[in-house]
């Protein structure tokens, strides 16, 4: 049952009659199954958050090197991700993946149990959560078999968009959780909050209890029973364009197992380079720019030079390098994802560090920001709105493409993301500089919550645009691939929040992301909307 030899989707009538079914329960396992993955990926967002309402010994910016850490590491993985499914199988893949989540959300749950715990066990949790990230590229290249090329917008876009879901379902589960001994005494002792706190429903005021490690805990109850309806529920299609010369499972996981260890080598080398001696890092403060150069390079190089049938087999799969719609497509896809998922794992930090202080002159002139705001908004309330509008919207930007083309959707949503970047910059500087930041909270968080929803959209005209450029064996690579490198939105977006408000100048960084969007613009239409061009609104 798990393998199947015979696949043609692109058959109108064995799609009707044994595709369709196939295809279904194999999504339906799918996207609960990644929807895990970015949970596990980007709870630190919130459960930094956390940390500092129960008084963590951590400085704000040690913090937010926990969500650049993850962030890096989740997007590190997803290349070799990206090449999965043909050496392994779909079914493999999806199940040992999402079985290694167990490993972090354990990991964090024993860790915050511990006031004690020092940073570097939280950093390397935070590395491990990568695994989450790193599931996307595999579960997207694997759907992308399993569907017609006319059905791969929506087709796509509910595995991505409802997989997304994991960041607002995370933000909304890991606040109510923490308000009451989930485990009991299995799961560890209560702490008293020092500052005021929140959920969906309310503000949960400082000196309540609070139960911060089941903000981990609880993705065990959802890991196990999905690994064994991976196992179980999912098949590999061992068709010469998919999956041709995948062995036994065990030797499945070992490609895995070594594929994914190299990707943490290279974040983790690249993490220490760039990390100050207080964070555990190197103290030589290279650039992120370059860590970013450095680790994709030398991930995709390491891969190459495996031996045996991996490497044969990633040779082949490299030839999407040498196809110029693949750097297109990548730089415009981060865009669409890369804003997505770097905003989400560093929208509630920055609403907290912007909003929940007040920034005031004291006698010497000089404008401080550590005074508690009372009025100020609580973060875990609010932060996972723009994640949930941005995750439920993608199927229909997929849908739309689907109808009228990916790349014109792609361009009005371009236009709009600059000008909501440019609006939330406007904000953010007024409220970071004002006694009472909380004046400028709603026009801050709607421009938010449309470039949430622009992101969205983006994210599945996009991989819609993929699906008509490329040929079938290049496009599920394509997809994991540009996955990817867009995901490293995780890492450099929360990294340039952390050092524009270290500087006191955060709007700097929206108005820098509005220039890269603006790139975009050009980009999309050179490759896609000039009607001379080899392709035209695919």
């Amino acid at each position: 049952m798990s393998d199947i030899k015979n696949w043609n989707v692109e058959d109108p009538a064995f799609w009707e009659k044994e595709g369709k079914k196939v295809a279904t329960r194999n999504l339906w396992i799918s996207i609960p199954s990644l929807l895990c993955g970015f949970a596990v990926w980007l709870y630190w967002g919130i459960i930094t958050v956390q940390m500092l309402n129960l008084g963590f010994p951590f400085a704000k910016s040690e913090l937010f090197t926990l969500m650049a850490i993850a962030g890096l590491t989740g997007a590190t993985l997803r290349i070799p991700s990206s090449f999965f499914v043909r050496l392994c199988g779909g079914r493999n893949t999806i199940f040992f993946t999402t079985a290694l989540l167990i490993i972090p959300a354990l990991g964090a749950g024993m860790a915050l149990s511990n006031p004690d715990t020092p940073l570097w066990q939280f950093q390397l949790l935070a590395l491990l959560s990568g695994f989450g990230g790193g599931n996307f590229a595999s579960s997207m290249s694997n759907i992308s078999f399993f569907y017609p090329k006319k059905m791969q917008g929506l087709a796509l876009g509910l595995n991505a968009g409802l997989g997304n879901f994991g960041v607002t379902t995370m933000q909304i589960l890991v606040p109510l959780v923490m308000t009451f001994g989930l485990f009991g005494a299995m799961g560890g002792e209560s702490r008293e909050l020092v500052n005021t706190s929140g959920t969906l429903i309310g503000k949960i005021p400082a000196g309540s209890e609070t139960w911060i490690q089941n903000a981990g805990l609880v993705w065990l109850l959802f890991l196990v029973p999905l690994a064994f309806f991976g196992w179980f529920g999912m098949n590999n299609i061992r068709t010469q364009e998919v999956s041709p010369d995948i062995g036994n499972p065990v030797n499945s996981f070992s490609i895995i197992t070594g594929m994914l260890l190299i990707g943490f080598l290279t974040a983790a080398s690249g993490l220490w380079m760039m990390l100050p001696e207080s964070a555990n890092g190197s103290g030589w403060g290279v650039p992120k720019e370059i860590v970013l150069l450095f680790v994709i390079t030398a991930t995709v190089l390491l891969l190459k030079m495996l031996p045996g049938q991996v490497g044969s087999n990633l040779k082949r799969q490299y030839k999407i390098f040498g196809n110029k719609h693949t750097w297109a497509m990548s730089v415009i896809y981060t865009m669409t994802f890369g804003s997505f998922i770097g905003y989400s794992a560093a929208f509630a930090l920055c609403i907290k560090v912007v909003f929940g202080f007040s920034h005031v002159v004291g006698a010497d002139g000089v404008m401080t920001h550590d005074t508690i705001n009372a009025n100020g908004p609580s973060a875990l309330m609010y932060a996972w709105m723009g994640p949930f509008i941005g995750a439920l919207i993608r199927p229909l930007g997929g849908w739309v493409s689907d109808k009228i083309g990916g790349a014109k959707v792609t361009q009005i949503i371009s236009f709009v993301m600059v000008g909501c970047a440019l609006g939330v910059a406007y904000y953010l500087k007024q409220a970071y500089a004002s006694a009472t930041p909380e004046d400028y909270f709603v026009p801050f968080f709607v421009l938010f919550l449309v470039l949430f929803a622009a992101t969205g959209i983006g994210n599945g005209s996009t991989f819609r645009t993929i699906a008509m450029v490329f040929p079938k064996e290049q496009a599920g690579p394509v997809l994991g691939w540009t996955s990817a490198v867009a995901a490293y939105g995780a890492f450099y977006i929360p990294k340039v929040f952390g050092e524009q408000i270290k500087a006191t100048t955060p709007e700097a960084a929206l108005i820098g992301f509005a220039i890269f969007y603006g790139v975009c613009i050009l980009i999309n239409w050179w490759f896609y909307l000039r009607k001379n061009g080899e392709f035209y609104n695919p």
